[in-house]
């Protein structure tokens, strides 16, 4: 009961600290409602990217194995989304800037990664859909996953990390943080700790 209580309470700081203090960021008011909207669609998107892992890995309290995978699947559905109000936002407050991105000819580093971080994702959402047509066996395929899983999540850190914004400096250090180490924490004991206990 208690350990379940300490991941709770974890998880919600990191969701919802960076999005209070996002929130009461003085560049808000020098940014038009399509930018901030497009802002907090990014920040919610890598705040997300906390919960997936544990998901797939079935490290989260009180959720049988078959509801963890659905809600695995129904959270990377609400990242696609945010990334594409992300991106979407973007375009229209900065159609030239938002296209260099994407064709990863922006002389930005931060949009490079970003950019980098949307394909890997694009490559993931088709890869999910077109699980079963794929000529794949499913463990194939899940190491290709969690590898694009890697690569999605150190480009968006890197790419938050770059970028001077609304999400405080502390808050976003410590969201990072906490991303990237449970994403590797979580695909190292999906594909090496647990695989060595089997045998």
């Amino acid at each position: 009961m208690a350990k379940s209580l300490l991941i709770w309470s974890a998880a919600a700081l990191v969701l919802l600290v960076p999005l209070v203090v996002a929130a009461q960021s003085p560049y808000l008011a020098y940014r038009d409602p399509t930018y901030i909207v497009a802002g907090f669609a990014g920040i919610l998107s890598l705040i997300l990217f906390l919960l997936q892992p544990l998901l797939a890995g079935g490290h989260i309290p009180g959720l049988r194995p078959r509801t963890a995978r659905i809600w695995h699947r129904a959270t990377g559905s609400v990242i696609v989304l945010a990334v594409v109000a992300h991106v979407g936002g973007l375009y229209l407050t900065s159609p030239p800037d938002t296209l260099d991105a994407l064709l990863l000819v922006s002389p930005t580093p931060f949009s490079l990664y970003g950019a980098v971080a949307l394909w890997g994702m694009i490559i993931t959402a088709l890869l999910v859909m077109l699980r079963r047509r794929l000529p794949l066996r499913f463990l194939h395929w899940a190491i290709l996953h969690n590898s694009l899983a890697v690569l999605i999540v150190l480009s968006t850190v890197v790419h938050a990390l770059l970028i001077e914004g609304t999400m405080g400096p502390v808050s976003k250090w410590i969201t990072c943080l906490a991303v990237v180490g449970t994403t590797l924490w979580v695909v190292w004991d999906m594909r090496v700790l647990r695989p060595r206990r089997k045998h």
